[in-house]
C-alpha cells in the first residue's frame, strides 16, 4: 500500500486546517504518513499545497505522482491534474470543472454543503469527508478527532460538514493496516526544539525569520512548563548577542534563523569563538541572496557557514537528515558546544523543517546531559582564576560567574592572555591561536561518519548530505536491484569524516554528488579535504525538494551517458 494525496488552493482557503484533519485522522489508523508542503510567501491568495503520503511501511520522502487530488480551486486541478496515476481521483467542487487528462474526477457539491453545514468555511472539511469515504474509513472512528483540532464554539459544524462530504463518495482505495508500533508525527523544526528541551536549553532567542521560525514557536508553546527563557529579539543581531550572554553566565544558549539573518549573526559568531562561550545556532536554509525564496528549500549555505566570520577558529557544522537525526544531534549539538567551548551550527532547510514524518519515539534514557564545566577544585584555589589557560587539550576549565565564590570571570573579544586581559604581544597571540585550533584538532576525534545504503562495494556512489536523506535513500531502493549502487549521507560536515568514503571510492566507477545548490558545495568540500573528486553532479536549485524518483531518473541518465 502506497497512496500519495495532494490538497491544493490558495493562502486562506483553508489547505493547512483540511491537511491537519487528514494527517490527525489517516495517523490514528496506523499507518505512515510523510508529509510536506509548498506555499508562497503570501497571507492570501496564490497556489499553495500539500502532499500527504501514506504507507503501511516505513517511507522517507515525498513522490510525484498522485492518488487523489483535493482541489479547493481550480487553479490546483490545472496545476496538478497531470500527475495523477491511472488510479487517481480528483475531488473538487462542481464549479472547479476542468478537463483532466488522467484518472477520473468528481466534481461535488462541496461549497453548497458547506453553507448546508453552517458556514461556507467548512468546505474544506467536507471534501475531508468525501476523501475519507473514498478510503473506506468509518466514519464514527474517525469523526472523534475533530475534537482536538477544533475549539467547541466550531465544532459541532464541521463534525456536521465531515458527514455530509462523507455521503458524496463512496469507496475507491483500501488502507492496509501495519503491524501495531507505536509512532510519533513531527516536522524537522518541532525535532529540533524537542532535541533542545531534551538537552536542557533554558534560553532561547531569535527573530522570526523562515524556514526558522517553527523553533522558536515550538519552544514558546513549551516554555511555562519547561521553565524556560524564550526571547523574540528585535533583530538577529540582538537575538545571537542574548543567546552569547547567556551562555556565559550559565544557560544552555541557543538561537536559530535562516541563510539572511546568519549573514546578521556573522560577528556575533566570531565573538562566541573568540570568548570561547558554548552556543548552537540552528540555520534553516532557504534560497537566496537576499530575500530569494523565503518559503522554498534550498542547500546553498554550506560553503558560507564553513568560513563565516574573519580568522580562524574552530566550529562544529552538523546537517540534519530527517526529523529522529534532528533531534538527536541538536541534543549531541549542546554537549559538544559545552565540552569544546565552541560554536555549533545546525544546518536544516525548509523541506526539512516543514515536513510530517511519522517515526518511533525518541529514545532518552541512554542520553547523557555533560556540561562539561570546571568544579570547585578550580575555583577555590587561591590564585587568580584564568578563564583562558593554556592546556594541553587546548580546552581551558570554564566557571560561571557568580557561582564560584570569590573567583572573577574575565572575558574578552580582543585578543587576550591566559587571565582575559586585553593584549598585542606576538607570543601570546600565536600560543592562543595555537590552543583555540587544537580543539579543531580534537573534534575529529568525535565526528561520526555518514549513513550508508545500497550494496557491499557499490559501483556508483551517490554522495548527498543534510535533507537529501530520505529521497536518496528511496532512489536507492528503487536502483539497487538493477545496479550496484550505494549512498553515502553526511550528517557531520565540518571537520569532514572521510574514513567511509576512501575505504569505499577505490571500487567506484561513478561517483555522484547530489545537492540542493548549483555549485556542488559539499563536492568541493570532499575535493578539499579527502582529494577525491566527484565525475558527475545531480544539482536542483529551482527552491523544490527532490523526490527518489527525481534522482533515480537523473542517475539513469548518468549512467546511459
Amino acid at each position: 500500500m502506497d497512496y500519495n494525496i495532494l490538497v491544493g488552493g490558495a493562502a486562506g482557503q483553508g489547505v493547512d486546517t483540511a491537511v491537519k484533519v487528514l494527517e490527525q485522522i489517516l495517523k490514528k489508523q496506523g499507518v505512515e504518513i510523510f508529509s510536506h508542503k509548498d506555499y508562497m510567501s503570501r497571507v492570501r491568495g496564490g497556489h499553495n499545497f500539500h502532499q500527504i503520503r501514506i504507507a503501511d511501511r516505513p517511507i522517507y520522502s515525498h513522490r510525484e505522482n498522485l492518488d487523489v487530488i483535493l482541489a479547493l480551486d481550480s487553479i490546483t486541478v490545472e496545476f496538478h491534474s497531470a500527475r495523477l496515476s491511472a488510479r487517481g481521483v480528483v475531488v473538487s467542487d462542481v464549479g472547479n470543472r476542468r478537463e483532466i487528462s488522467e484518472g477520473k474526477a468528481l466534481w461535488l457539491p462541496l461549497q453548497a454543503k458547506a453553507v448546508e453545514a453552517g458556514t461556507k468555511l467548512t468546505e474544506g472539511t467536507v471534501a475531508v469527508g468525501a476523501i475519507l469515504r473514498l478510503f473506506d474509513l468509518d466514519f464514527e472512528t474517525v469523526w472523534p478527532e475533530l475534537h482536538s483540532i477544533f475549539k467547541s464554539d466550531i465544532l459541532e459544524v464541521n463534525q456536521r460538514a465531515l458527514e455530509m462530504g462523507y455521503t458524496l463518495t463512496e469507496p475507491q482505495f483500501k488502507i492496509e493496516l501495519p503491524e501495531s508500533q507505536p509512532r510519533i508525527m513531527v516536522t524537522g523544526n518541532q525535532a529540533i526544539g524537542l532535541g533542545a528541551l531534551t538537552a536542557g536549553v533554558s534560553f532561547f532567542s531569535g527573530y522570526p525569520m523562515t524556514p526558522s521560525t517553527g523553533i522558536m514557536s515550538y519552544l514558546a508553546s513549551k516554555m511555562e512548563a519547561a521553565g524556560i527563557v524564550v526571547e523574540q529579539a528585535e533583530d538577529e543581531i540582538a537575538a545571537i548577542n542574548m543567546a552569547i550572554g547567556a551562555s556565559y553566565a550559565g544557560a544552555r544558549a541557543m538561537t536559530a534563523t535562516s541563510g539572511g539573518g546568519f549573514c546578521l549573526m556573522v560577528e556575533g559568531l566570531g565573538l562566541a569563538a573568540m570568548t570561547e562561550t558554548p552556543l548552537v545556532i540552528a540555520e534553516i536554509q532557504r534560497p537566496g541572496p537576499a530575500t530569494g525564496f523565503p518559503t522554498r528549500t534550498e542547500q546553498g549555505d554550506l560553503s558560507f557557514v564553513l568560513t563565516a566570520s574573519q580568522g580562524d577558529f574552530p566550529r562544529m557544522v552538523i546537517a540534519l537528515r530527517d526529523p529522529e537525526d534532528a533531534f538527536y544531534q541538536t541534543f549531541r549539538a549542546f554537549n559538544i558546544a559545552d565540552k569544546f567551548q565552541i560554536p555549533v551550527i545546525l544546518l536544516g532547510d525548509q523541506y526539512l523543517g516543514d515536513y510530517n514524518q511519522t517515526i518511533p519515539p525518541f529514545v532518552v534514557s541512554n542520553l547523557t546531559i555533560e556540561r562539561a564545566l570546571a568544579g570547585e577544585e578550580v575555583w577555590k584555589q587561591q590564585q587568580s582564576y584564568q578563564r583562558y589557560k593554556l592546556t594541553e587539550d587546548g580546552i581551558s576549565p570554564r566557571l560561571v560567574p557568580g557561582r564560584c565564590g570569590t573567583q572573577v570571570v574575565i572575558a574578552d573579544s580582543d585578543e587576550h592572555t591566559e587571565g582575559g586581559h586585553i593584549t598585542e604581544a606576538a607570543g601570546v597571540r600565536v600560543a592562543m591561536t595555537k590552543t583555540r585550533m587544537q580543539r579543531w584538532e580534537n573534534l575529529r576525534n568525535v565526528v561520526q561518519e555518514p549513513w550508508f545504503f545500497g550494496q557491499t562495494d557499490p559501483e556508483i556512489l551517490l554522495l548527498a548530505w543534510g535533507s537529501n536523506a530520505g529521497p536518496v535513500r528511496e532512489a536507492i531502493e528503487l536502483m539497487e536491484e538493477e545496479y550496484s549502487i550505494g549512498a553515502l549521507i553526511f550528517g557531520d560536515i565540518y571537520p569532514l569524516p572521510t574514513m567511509l568514503l576512501k575505504t569505499l571510492e577505490p571500487n567506484v566507477k561513478i561517483l555522484i554528488n547530489v545537492e540542493q545548490n548549483v555549485t556542488g558545495q559539499l563536492a568541493t568540500l570532499i575535493r578539499q579535504e579527502a582529494l577525491i573528486v566527484c565525475s558527475h553532479s545531480i544539482l536542483r536549485y529551482d527552491g523544490r525538494p527532490m523526490s527518489g524518483q527525481y534522482i533515480s531518473d537523473k542517475v539513469k541518465e548518468v549512467i546511459a551517458k
